[in-house]
């Protein structure tokens, strides 16, 4: 079974026999949250309607060597899908949030990592939330799993819990080598970047 992570807790990545693993899947997902009011109005109350926010989330992820990103194409997003040596992909951008299980995806694959690179953060902004008013208050159900992809199966899940009120970025996690072993560690911070740029300034 997958375990669930607290906020702050690191583990090692490993597949359920053991051994290290090497080929990753990092799923993260939200829902937007119901917005207060006479749900959906008339067409609400006939069709079982709920007005949600209609919040565009971005996922990404960064690449970096001695915690630092060296490079723009260290950046994976919607507009940079692959890293350079295919190490690391992101599999396509959802515009909603709507559905079950996973938004986005991302695909790690630790053994083919060029040296150097010591970690992966994985960021979720809300695009162009400033201009449009939104923030991660107005998300529920928002988490971060990693899977063996090998087997597709969870080997971890952190369910971000807290109140976000007025942030609109979140740095969900990490995968990082410490002794020569690839663990996980469940971030959970919220920031108020409010584009992908800012928040890769961050780990620049």
């Amino acid at each position: 079974m997958a375990v669930n992570l607290q906020k702050g807790q690191k583990v090692d990545l490993r597949k359920a026999d053991g051994s290290a693993l090497r080929h990753v899947m990092v799923g993260l997902g939200w829902d937007e949250a119901e917005k207060s009011g006479n749900n959906g109005g008339i067409l609400g109350a006939i069709f079982g309607g709920k007005k949600t926010h209609n919040i565009d989330c971005d996922a990404s992820a960064f690449l970096c060597m001695n915690g630092k990103i060296t490079g723009n194409d260290d950046i994976i997003y919607f507009g940079n899908l692959e890293h350079s040596s295919g190490a690391v992909r992101h599999m396509g951008d959802n515009l909603t949030g709507e559905g079950e299980g996973d938004d986005e995806q991302i695909y790690v694959d630790l053994e083919d990592l060029p040296a150097g690179y010591d970690r992966v953060i994985f960021t979720v902004n809300i695009y162009k939330a400033k201009e449009r008013g939104q923030h991660f208050g107005m998300i529920r159900n928002a988490f971060i799993r990693i899977c063996d992809n090998d087997t597709h199966q969870e080997l971890c899940r952190y369910n971000l819990s807290e109140n976000y009120d007025g942030m609109t970025a979140m740095i969900f996690g990490e995968i990082y080598l410490r002794n020569g072993q690839w663990r996980f560690n469940a971030t959970g911070q919220a920031t108020k970047d409010n584009n992908i740029s800012e928040l890769a300034r961050r780990f620049m």
